[in-house]
């Protein structure tokens, strides 16, 4: 049976890197692309797909709420979260009900098991992201923080503006903005008041 899988990816060599490995070894396969999260959603709209492979930092993510307006969409779709993130990122985005996790760095092969994986049985869990399941969260900004999110973050608790944040770093607020949802996302907090809280618990 040939499966139908939608690439979506902000990144045209992790695109097409992707498709080239997929296709070498799984010639069936029905390979789309989505640049955005604007067009990944036409797509939906306009097609059926059996997997997604979704990365979460793409222009127009709503990260973890994207699962749950992706399943309202198509609900019958599996979706793997393709990304650079940790594992405890990943079982945040298994929780909210994607089928499975990869991590950018992993090898050809463990791509492969893992959409193979998801084709047949539903799922893939990586052991590494087993293991994080068992471990506590740590929240700790400078494991998960790029330098540029955490320059952010510590002027964000020091209750500098975005303008002003701006102004020092020599970007467009909107840049700010877009840094200030990326660190929610990783430290998994809603607003400036949990944001301090989490500065508290390293200081």
């Amino acid at each position: 049976m040939k499966r139908k899988l939608l690439i979506a990816d902000d990144h045209s060599v992790v695109r097409v890197g992707t498709q080239a490995i997929l296709k070498r070894h799984i010639p069936e396969l029905y390979i789309d692309f989505a640049e955005n999260y604007h067009e990944l959603k036409e797509k939906l709209h306009q097609d059926t797909f059996d997997l997604l492979i979704l990365d979460i930092e793409m222009e127009g993510s709503t990260y973890k709420n994207m699962i749950k307006e992706i399943k309202q969409i198509r609900h019958d779709i599996k979706i793997m979260v393709f990304t650079s993130y940790n594992e405890h990122i990943g079982l945040e985005y298994i929780q909210e009900g994607a089928n499975g996790y990869l991590n950018k760095l992993s090898n050809d092969e463990m791509l492969i098991n893992a959409v193979q994986s998801i084709c047949e049985k539903g799922h893939y869990y990586p052991d590494a992201l087993l293991k994080a399941s068992f471990e506590p969260i740590k929240k700790d900004p400078e494991k998960i923080l790029s330098e540029r999110e955490l320059q952010v973050f510590n002027m964000l608790v020091e209750s500098t503006g975005n303008l002003e944040i701006a102004n020092a770093l020599d970007v467009k607020a909107g840049t700010v903005a877009t840094y200030k949802k990326r660190i929610y996302n990783k430290l998994g907090v809603n607003n400036l008041i949990d944001l301090f809280k989490v500065y508290k618990k390293i200081n």
